[in-house]
């Protein structure tokens, strides 16, 4: 049984389930361990965690703290909070795919070139990276959903380029949802692509380690942000928001994050928006240290780390920039079908259109179907989100068929 308790309540022998943070900045390896002495706890408290989840049937019990209903909880308020999108895309999903798909690979081959020449000691060219800002922005305002669907596909090996460019690519349909102008958009997305460019200074083995950090090491990779500030300052060309972003990104409005523990009133809004899509990207992404969780269940957790980590309303606003069922997302239906979200809806957020190809209850692959969910004569609904790895597809096999 799940219990959601302060964390003033953890004793030893109780099995942490889940921390109620942003467990991707702490010192933990695992995000669920069984707790084993009083030095563990105390990681946890100093780590700014105000709430922890415990579970009563693999460790010590707390018979007063509340049973947590987690996910229903969660999705309720999640559809209470994101009440509508931005408006729909100009050009088709298909239509874009194809286009998204080179600008991807030039844009992850620009960035693995930059960040190469970084850790051998040469200077940041701003002009490779301009180029690779203003083709995402274009790719985003046709269709959004194209590339944001691309940006996910990342592996371990090459995490730390792919990520930055899938942040960028989250900061920039973050910005149009908000109706940012042009060049505030354009110097969001340089820092959100260079966000993470002072890691080139962290030794390769602490960077890619498959297994906890020490504190030492922790101590090192935290000092990435002022790196990449230092950078970033000697590149002619960049402007204020890029260094913002690349120092400040990992400040959050509980004033416990780093480099400078800034107080929410001190954290600029689109460094708060680089923060959300940073966090995002990471915890949806397979890492060295851990598996990546499905974009809905990040988008739930994130939802509700956000009365410490972020701003409600900004996180509300990012949920609404890209669904609660991101395009791409594979989920299950009513009717035990299994589809892929293609299309979301303005005025509908939790019913997008999705394409059915396979029947779980017949075990078979089906004629492939789209469906508008926010049809008022639809009979289908989303059940929940799934996992491809589990039942072993590619959505994206079955978003331009």
């Amino acid at each position: 049984m799940i219990k959601k308790i302060p964390v003033s309540y953890l004793q030893h022998t109780m099995y942490l389930h889940e921390r109620v943070a942003d467990w991707i900045d702490q010192p933990f390896l695992l995000s669920r361990f069984l707790i084993r002495d009083q030095k563990t706890i105390n990681k946890v408290v100093a780590a700014g965690v105000g709430e922890a989840y415990i579970d009563a049937s693999r460790g010590l019990d707390i018979p007063p703290a509340p049973t947590a209903d987690v996910n229903r909880h969660l999705e309720i308020e999640l559809e209470s909070a994101a009440t509508a999108l931005p408006p729909a895309a100009p050009i088709t999903l298909a239509s874009e795919l194809v286009r998204a798909g080179k600008i991807r690979s030039q844009a992850n081959k620009v960035m693995q070139s930059v960040m190469r020449d970084v850790r051998l000691g040469q200077a940041l060219n701003l002009e490779q990276v301009v180029p690779v800002v203003e083709e995402i922005t274009l790719s985003i305002s046709r269709n959004p959903g194209a590339l944001l669907s691309l940006v996910r596909l990342k592996t371990r090996d090459n995490y730390t380029f792919t990520h930055s460019v899938a942040v960028c690519a989250l900061m920039v349909a973050f910005c149009q949802a908000l109706k940012l102008d042009a060049s505030t958009t354009r110097e969001a997305g340089i820092g959100a692509l260079l966000h993470d460019i002072g890691k080139m200074r962290v030794p390769e083995e602490i960077l890619n380690k498959p297994g906890s950090l020490s504190a030492a090491e922790f101590n090192i990779m935290k000092r990435h942000p002022l790196d990449g500030y230092e950078i970033l300052r000697a590149t002619p060309g960049v402007g204020p928001v890029a260094l913002d972003i690349a120092l400040h990104h990992h400040e959050r409005m509980h004033g416990n994050g780093y480099p400078d523990r800034l107080p929410a009133s001190e954290i600029s809004r689109l460094t708060q928006m680089a923060a959300i899509v940073d966090v995002y990207d990471a915890v949806t992404s397979d890492r060295c240290y851990h598996i990546g969780i499905p974009p809905a269940e990040a988008l739930k957790r994130m939802w509700e780390w956000s009365a410490a980590d972020f701003d409600p309303g900004l996180m509300r606003a990012f949920i609404c920039t890209i669904g609660i069922y991101p395009v791409g997302t594979l989920v299950s239906l009513t009717s035990g079908r299994l589809a892929v979200v293609t299309e979301l809806h303005p005025s509908r957020i939790s019913s997008p259109t999705v394409r059915v190809f396979f029947s779980v209850r017949s075990n078979l692959h089906v004629r492939l179907e789209e469906i508008d969910l926010s049809h008022p004569y639809s009979t289908e609904s989303i059940v929940s989100h799934e996992d491809p790895v589990k039942w072993g597809v590619d959505p994206l096999l079955y978003m331009t068929s």
